[in-house]
């Protein structure tokens, strides 16, 4: 299952990246976000987080470290619980007119007996991009 977005705002670059590239700010962003705690590291790979994400009317938790930073272009982590391996990735450039353009994209693998409902939540992850866009959008404007 995959989600990806594409979001464009006029905030510089360099903003848009910090504020991005510390993912303890997805409560701001991610509809899904409860709270998100580092754990470990300073930011960089290896970088540990805690998440506690509410889906469909239930609260996970995933522990993600940062498997990829370079930086104000690619930012991205690995998140795993017993059920779910999540593959987070954004990507990062300068628009023409000094704005910048994110695009964000979720893979998610299935684990364990969650295989056989994951080919029945294809609405639900629709609609948790589509929140995750509009989150991103606002949030990245205010910066």
């Amino acid at each position: 299952m995959q989600i990806s977005r594409t979001v464009e705002v006029d905030t510089p670059l360099e903003k848009v990246f910090a504020y991005l590239s510390d993912f303890t700010t997805t409560t701001e962003w991610d509809p899904g976000s409860v709270r998100t705690v580092r754990v470990s590291g300073d930011g960089g790979v290896g970088t540990t987080y805690h998440n506690t994400s509410k889906f469909n009317g239930r609260e996970t938790e995933v522990v993600y470290e940062v498997t990829e930073l370079v930086e104000h272009q690619r930012f991205a982590l690995r998140g795993e619980n017993k059920t779910i391996i999540a593959r987070d990735t954004m990507e990062f450039a300068e628009t023409p007119d000094g704005g910048s353009r994110v695009t964000y994209t979720a893979d998610f693998t299935f684990k364990g007996l969650a295989k056989l409902v994951a080919p029945f939540l294809g609405g639900a992850f629709k609609k948790l991009g589509d929140e995750a866009e509009q989150g991103l959008r606002e949030n990245l404007g205010k910066l």
